[in-house]
């Protein structure tokens, strides 16, 4: 076949040069698309075949090196054996009463550091009197140094050995990051469509860009509903298992793996999902910690919640709560897995060896005159 001629060139030349530019404009674009695309690693858990590779992100973990140091220790004074209890020193005092007074004054020390370095005692302290309790931060501080005592000594199914301080959660600022609030059902009604049901909502909730219900967290980390994504008979009398239900369930799952900064097989075989037996042990381990946010939920922050200002409150009145993102903050191990403990063994537990702690002095009651009855009564028989 005779190639006719356009000009001073060929149409098979012609041809040629617009199939190479294509090539090299394909070439360009994959590199810009492959250039946009985060580069992942992964680590083989388990048995090939069985899903179980754990996959995670280099750049997101990098960007979580800063905020995951930890600050020098206290310097520790050397021991003294005469110390008195900071119960026996100090006034107004209801917890850590089996510290001595070095013991008190160092720990204190380290929590202004740990959440107000640049106010330091006096964020929670009136500097001209120390036992006063008009500062809220001072009675919130307290409730949380019995809160991290008893996840260290009865939550260790979830905190092992390396337990947490409190700047597990704080990080150097008053207000930790990764605290989270209840959400409001949306309104039905004057809605063509009904109520979403929290849904379609991205950008407010935990897991944004996503249509699924936008506040999981309520009914898992601070109700106790059940975590399901199917159920095991009909759906029918008692069986209350939902597509809404299930998309809850997924809700908090990637919730928790952006908290953790994991994908699904961290804690589950992919081949199958619900059995426990092909699970990794770190899903036993997830396990305890939503129950263990539940009882801090409900046991610590959510009575303190007429105690925070309103600037504290969202705009319904909802105290804050924690999540699994206060403490991990992106990695699968808060601070990447290192202890602090060591070094503030007064947040472990009650320290041992010492004498029974003094009860807190009553409130000192207005001196009368006792009445008839009182005065026969403390009047000696006979």
């Amino acid at each position: 076949m005779t190639i006719p001629v356009v000009g001073s060139m060929s149409l098979k030349r012609q041809m040629a040069e617009r199939l190479c530019r294509g090539i090299v404009v394909l070439c360009i674009g994959s590199a810009v698309f492959l250039a946009g695309c985060e580069r992942t690693e992964s680590v083989q858990r388990g048995y090939r075949g069985t899903g179980m590779e754990l996959v995670y992100s280099p750049a997101d973990l990098a960007k979580t090196a800063s905020m995951n140091t930890i600050p020098e220790p206290e310097p520790v004074d050397p021991p003294d054996p005469e110390a008195p209890l900071q119960s026996e020193v100090y006034k107004n005092v209801q917890v850590l009463n089996d510290l001595t007074v070095l013991e008190f004054s160092r720990l204190m020390a380290a929590m202004s550091t740990w959440i107000a370095p640049e106010e330091g005692c006096s964020y929670c302290h009136n500097s001209k009197n120390l036992a006063s309790d008009e500062k809220y931060p001072k009675v919130v501080a307290r409730r949380m140094l019995e809160m991290t005592r008893k996840i260290n000594t009865e939550w260790k199914q979830h905190v092992a050995g390396t337990g947490v301080t409190c700047w597990t959660c704080h990080r150097g600022q008053a207000v930790p990051s990764g605290d989270w609030f209840k959400q409001l059902e949306d309104p039905a009604a004057g809605r063509l469509l009904g109520s979403r049901f929290g849904q379609n909502m991205p950008g407010v909730s935990a897991v944004a860009n996503t249509s699924l219900p936008s506040d999981p967290l309520s009914d898992y980390l601070s109700q106790a509903k059940p975590i399901r994504v199917q159920g095991t008979t009909m759906p029918a009398g008692e069986n209350r298992n939902s597509v809404k239900q299930a998309e809850a369930t997924y809700g908090l799952m990637i919730y928790m793996s952006k908290s953790l900064g994991v994908n699904c097989t961290y804690c589950h075989n992919t081949r199958a999902f619900a059995s426990w037996p092909e699970s990794s042990p770190q899903r036993v381990t997830a396990w305890y910690g939503i129950r263990m946010v539940r009882e801090l939920n409900n046991d610590y922050l959510t009575p303190l919640t007429s105690t925070f200002p309103a600037n504290r409150l969202s705009a319904e009145g909802d105290g804050p709560k924690v999540g699994c993102q206060t403490c991990h903050k992106g990695v699968y191990k808060p601070l990447f897995g290192v202890s602090m403990l060591a070094d503030y063994p007064e947040l472990a537990g009650v320290m041992k060896d010492r004498p029974a702690p003094a009860a807190p002095a009553a409130a000192a009651m207005p001196v009368v005159a006792p009445g008839p009855a009182a005065a026969a009564a403390s009047a000696p028989a006979g």
